[in-house]
């Protein structure tokens, strides 16, 4: 299990939060937490996480969802 330290989760909304086990990308059952640590450790493209967690490589219907997650960890 990936551990997310604080400095990023505070950055989640808390629906994201309270829910990390839960499958962002359905499809390949691709973890919140994966798709966070995959973010952290530089993927900061959705073809990236992709690489990384093969999430999107399915239908792709989460494509927006990971964009998000990349918007809410590397903003400011």
């Amino acid at each position: 299990m990936n551990i997310i330290p604080d400095e990023y989760l505070n950055k989640l909304p808390d629906f994201h939060r309270d829910s990390l086990d839960r499958n962002l990308c359905v499809c390949n059952e691709v973890a919140k937490r994966n798709v966070i640590a995959a973010i952290i450790e530089g993927a900061d493209t959705v073809a990236k996480i992709r690489e990384k967690t093969y999430a999107s490589d399915g239908n792709g219907c989460c494509k927006n969802q990971l964009q998000r997650f990349i918007d809410y960890l590397e903003g400011d």
